[in-house]
C-alpha cells in the first residue's frame, strides 16, 4: 500500500520561503500526474499545483501562481513545492496526492505565515 510523507512545513513570516517535500513509499508514482493540495480547518481542501509524470507541464491555482513552483524528481520518488512571497492567507496543511486523490491521504506538514 502506498503511504506518502510531507515534510517541510513551519511557522515563516510573511514574505518568506518554505519547500515542502512529499516523498513515497510503496510504489512508484514516477507514472503518475500528481499534485499538491491544502486545508485549513472548517474548508474543504483545495488544489494548490499539479505537475505531470513527466514534469513538463504545471499548472496552479490563481491564488498562488507566481509565487508556488512545483517540481518533482521520480528518481527519488518525491514531489515538492517551493513556495515563495508567503501570506498569511498560505497558512494551512498542505498534502499531497494525484489529483483525484486516488493515493491514501498522508499526515500532510504544517504551514503557519505570521503577518
Amino acid at each position: 500500500q502506498a503511504q506518502l510523507v510531507e515534510s517541510g512545513g513551519g511557522l515563516v513570516q510573511a514574505g518568506g520561503s518554505l519547500r515542502l517535500s512529499c516523498a513515497a513509499s510503496g510504489r512508484t508514482f514516477s507514472s503518475s500526474t500528481m499534485g499538491w493540495f491544502r486545508q485549513v480547518p472548517g474548508k474543504e481542501r483545495e488544489p494548490v499545483a499539479i505537475i505531470t509524470w513527466a514534469g513538463d507541464s504545471s499548472t496552479y491555482a490563481d491564488s498562488v501562481k507566481g509565487r508556488f513552483t512545483i517540481s518533482r524528481d521520480n528518481a527519488k520518488n518525491t514531489v515538492y513545492l517551493q513556495m515563495n512571497e508567503l501570506k498569511p492567507e498560505d497558512t494551512a496543511v498542505y498534502y499531497c496526492n494525484t489529483p483525484r486523490a486516488t493515493l491514501i491521504w498522508g499526515q500532510g506538514t504544517q504551514v503557519t505565515v505570521s503577518s
